[in-house]
């Protein structure tokens, strides 16, 4: 057992006391109890040592120490020096095995997670060497002595336990008793009780205000008593007998200095080691504040915290400048007056020249009378050997105390740095092994809203109270809960109502079975992020992280096709519009201000489609949001921009993403300008949609190229399926797609062009043709058609099919396809305008 008897700093008010207690480590807590006397069953504290510190300095006293918990510092003194290192590297090792025990995950989650401590031991005896236990100041054998005595009576009670004081009375006399009748030891472990954890509000000492005046003179005398048995030669006798005495004391001077300089050394490695533990301590605080916080706005108070402390460390710093500045002024007139002072110094020295060479002349002869070496034994007195040889011997002790503080502080740094390591590595551990847990919940949700769709579909066959069984259920799934969620702390269901941009995850259909869909979608989408959390999409982020200056290349394609993380979606974005357009300086002010002079034709229509853009996002879905006046303005802006195309429907939507990611309304404009003027083709969005028809023709000839086998399937049911294609095209995939899968298509497709949305149109299409192929009727198809892109649940495996399993997808290929059927659709229009006008003219004919 680690127990033992140690002194204990109490402050009250100006009072200052040490108060013997004796102090017993519980295992099963990691808690460093303390008692009046090893005899007292009930603890007057505890120290928490799981999330302690140890600290000792030379300068408080020999035996003292420091722990260190979140809420306090205890200072605690031992008998001798090697008390008190033992008890810091028990403590050490306790606090070790502890957290190496409590680190360790249940039986059963090993698949999941490994044990970061598994198999490691405690080295800090490479820093600091193992303490002999001494047997006379700990364990068993100290409870059997007497407490130590205080020179005041009533110095050791506890004033601010009274109640325990006397439980502990009544149980030493009782006791006392039973030890005269039955001759047994009073001090029985087994019999031992925890009280609850104790905090008193006693105040404990600062650093450097420990000073026991008791123990000052017994060093003194044990320092002087070790320097008499050094050897050195004391008496008068010993120093007539050294040839040259004046040698010895320049060494000895030199010793001194020496050492002098070693202990400052030491002394600012102490300082150092110190700033370094306090800053690990004061980090690993703060985030366990931060990992600790119940809700956002703690952690983003935190946050703010330390951009407050940035700010303030950064105005400190420009002061500094200043002051450096002022500083190497006063330098360079300080030079050029020493250098005056130098010149007249020389004039100086020439001048006493000749007075040099009186006076060596002088001590030559000085030298030549006070040759007896008698005089000079005199000039050097004992006294003053004495006091030099006492000055190294205490410098020679504070040397071996700062090397024995830097070798526990060095231990401390090591083991602290090892268990906040083993901490995160637990912590990621935790967070790998919730978010699989979290897929897990939403694959049984997602098949849960399954059967419950293949049960509603099943309804009219069932009967009546089968049937309410079902809706009721049904009703339950489509409900968020967010307040139960709310009340309880702890969000179960892994799938928020918005996603980061503010798209609803489930968006509030009409029709309850695309309801279920929606939330069967959301359920799969999140459980396939979760499992792919780590294995795909850490590295690419981590990726991302690595890139600087954005530069066109391959990689940098390859990175973008695979999806651009949140953090890094705005600037990526900004850096391919400013690459294709140049942005004039004032152009889209100037606009505005046109816009506000004079009212545009398109204003109506403009007004007419703002209500209706990005409905399942919150910050459109009401006509007070804050984007919608932004909208507004970039559509009105680009309408004067571009007078040839104006304003056409399909572009509230694309200014809406484009507004969503930039923020910025100006950027959200330069962004429809590069999709309608860089991206799309000419004519794509004028009043005919010529090149629009011309894209849905060619599309159809690539999906008989790449899927024959589904183009087949569509002729013989006579499905068109421009009329689901034409919308995809038009708006890039808006308000068909989910928004985590939609924004991964337009990252490639603002880096590649309109050749992406040929490559996903054709992945959809894939990815469920066998579903497709299965439905044998024509009004089945085109209902499935009408909401299949919700049925999409693997944004990756989407990707794969887009970039690899539709290879390959020459450009070249596809300018010669438009090209191709726009000669034939403007064949076609020229042959309709020719019969209108023959109808007409015939009509004209008949009526006159």
């Amino acid at each position: 057992k680690l127990c033992g008897y140690l002194n204990k700093l109490g402050i009250k008010g100006p009072i200052k006391t040490w108060k013997s207690r004796w102090f017993f480590y519980d295992e099963n807590k990691c808690h460093l109890l303390y008692y009046r006397t090893a005899q007292d069953i009930n603890p007057l504290g505890s120290i928490e040592l799981s999330s302690a510190s140890f600290d000792c300095k030379m300068e408080n006293g020999e035996g003292i120490f420091e722990i260190r918990t979140p809420s306090r510092a205890f200072t605690l003194k031992a008998i001798s020096k090697q008390a008190m290192l033992y008890w810091l590297q028990q403590l050490q090792m306790r606090r070790w095995e502890f957290c190496n025990t409590k680190s360790r995950f249940p039986v059963g989650s090993s698949q999941l997670v490994n044990d970061p401590l598994a198999g490691r031991t405690v080295d800090n005896e490479d820093f600091l060497p193992l303490v002999k236990t001494p047997t006379e100041a700990v364990g068993l054998k100290a409870a059997s002595l007497p407490a130590p005595q205080t020179s005041v009576a009533l110095q050791n009670i506890s004033l601010k336990h009274p109640w325990t004081e006397i439980q502990n009375t009544v149980y030493n006399i009782c006791g006392s008793k039973q030890l005269c009748s039955n001759n047994e030891n009073v001090f029985i472990f087994d019999e031992f009780q925890e009280c609850p954890e104790n905090l008193d509000n006693e105040q404990e000492a600062e650093e450097g205000t420990l000073e026991d005046g008791r123990m000052q003179p017994r060093l003194n005398w044990i320092r002087k008593a070790r320097w008499m048995n050094s050897g050195f030669p004391g008496s008068h006798e010993e120093l007539s007998r050294e040839r040259n005495p004046m040698d010895k004391v320049s060494v000895l001077q030199q010793q001194i200095l020496t050492l002098t300089e070693e202990v400052k050394s030491q002394k600012e490695l102490v300082k150092l080691l110190h700033k370094a533990l306090e800053a690990a301590q004061q980090e690993k605080r703060v985030s366990s504040m931060y990992l600790t916080a119940a809700e956002d706005k703690d952690r983003l108070e935190l946050v703010r915290h330390k951009v407050r402390q940035i700010a303030d460390l950064t105005s400190r710093l420009e002061a500094l400048e200043q002051e450096k500045k002022e500083l190497e002024q006063i330098l360079t007139l300080r030079d050029s007056h020493i250098q005056e002072l130098k010149e007249h110094v020389q004039l100086l020295m020439e001048k006493n020249h000749a007075k040099q060479e009186v006076i060596m002349a002088l001590t030559e002869q000085m030298a030549r009378e006070l040759s007896d070496p008698l005089q000079e034994d005199n000039a050097i007195t004992a006294e003053t050997l004495y006091k030099q040889q006492e000055e190294i011997e205490h410098l020679k002790d504070d040397i071996d105390a700062y090397k024995t503080q830097n070798q526990f502080l060095n231990s401390e740094i090591h083991q602290v740095t090892r268990l906040w390591t083993s901490v995160a590595e637990n912590e990621k551990g935790l967070l790998m092994k919730c978010a699989c847990l979290q897929a897990r919940n939403c694959q049984m949700e997602s098949k849960y809203l399954t059967v419950l769709r293949k049960l509603q579909a099943a309804v009219p066959g069932l009967p009546i109270s089968h049937a309410e069984l079902v809706k009721n259920l049904i009703d339950e799934a489509l409900q968020w809960d967010v307040k139960e969620e709310a009340e309880e702390g702890f969000n179960l269901n892994p799938v928020s109502e918005y996603d980061e941009y503010g798209f609803m995850t489930v968006p509030d259909y009409e029709i309850e079975d695309w309801k279920l869909l929606a939330k069967i979608q959301a359920l799969e989408i999140k459980s396939n992020k979760l499992r792919s959390q780590e294995i795909v999409e850490k590295p690419l982020r981590d990726r991302w992280n690595s890139i600087g200056e954005l530069n066109p290349s391959t990689e940098l394609k390859i990175l973008i096709r695979s999806g651009i993380p949140v953090e890094h979606r705005q600037r990526v974005w900004r850096w391919i519009v400013s690459r294709h357009c140049s942005r004039l300086p004032d152009h889209y002010q100037q606009l505005l201000l046109q816009s506000k002079n004079t009212e545009h034709p398109a204003c109506r229509q403009i007004e007419l489609d703002l209500p209706r853009t990005l409905t399942n996002n919150k910050h459109f879905s009401s006509p007070t949001s804050q984007l919608i006046p932004k909208l507004r303005r970039v559509l009105l802006a680009f309408s004067w921009h571009n007078p040839a195309i104006g304003y056409c429907q399909g572009l509230n939507r694309l200014a809406a993403v484009a507004l969503l990611v930039l923020e910025d309304e100006e950027s959200a404009f330069w962004c429809l300008v590069h999709i309608v003027e860089n991206l799309m083709p000419a004519d794509y969005y004028s009043d005919t949609l010529i090149t629009s028809q011309v894209d849905q023709r060619v599309f159809k000839d690539f999906l008989s190229e790449k899927l024959p086998r589904l183009m087949a399937h569509f002729e013989q049911y006579q499905i068109d399926v421009s009329l689901i294609t034409f919308n995809w095209f038009l708006v890039a995939f808006v308000d068909s797609l989910v928004s985590d899968i939609l924004l991964r298509v337009w990252d490639a497709f603002l880096y590649e062009g309109t050749k992406v949305i040929f490559r996903y149109a054709l992945a959809i299409f894939k990815y469920n043709e066998e579903e497709i192929l299965r439905i044998q009727d024509s009004v089945e198809i085109y209902q499935y058609l009408r909401f299949f892109t919700r049925m999409i649940m693997d944004g990756r495996k989407l990707m794969n099919i887009a970039f690899n399993d539709l290879n390959p997808f020459p450009m070249k290929l596809l300018r010669n396809r438009r090209s191709m059927h726009r000669e034939e659709l403007e064949a076609e229009l020229c042959e309709l305008e020719q019969i209108k006008a023959a109808y007409v003219k015939e009509r004209a004919e008949q009526g006159s």
